[in-house]
């Protein structure tokens, strides 16, 4: 699982018959301590996530399993990333160094 921000949403017109429904954020990922880390990623949204949001998501094969859940007549889904969570905290143990 990986933490990421939601920064946007995205419209699509047209998309896949299987992701009818679907909503598609834009999401920030993020390191330990909240920076931004790598390039924005489009994200399938399986709970309602909103813009500013903390959030946990999936990748690879894993990401369709929710989507696949909630539409049981979706053999297969071009999704490469999924919100799986949405995040209320954070709390990060740190060492005497500062090191997390």
């Amino acid at each position: 699982m990986h933490l990421g921000r939601v920064i946007g949403s995205i419209w699509a017109t047209r998309k896949h018959a299987a992701l009818d429904g679907a909503s598609l954020r834009l999401v920030q990922p993020l390191d330990d301590d909240r920076s931004e880390v790598g390039d924005p990623l489009a994200v399938l949204d399986t709970l309602g996530s909103g813009p500013g949001e903390l959030v946990m998501y999936v990748t690879a094969y894993e990401a369709v399993i929710p989507w696949k859940e909630l539409h049981p007549h979706v053999d297969v889904a071009g999704v490469d990333a999924a919100v799986v969570g949405i995040v209320d905290r954070v709390d990060v143990a740190r060492t005497a160094e500062g090191e997390a």
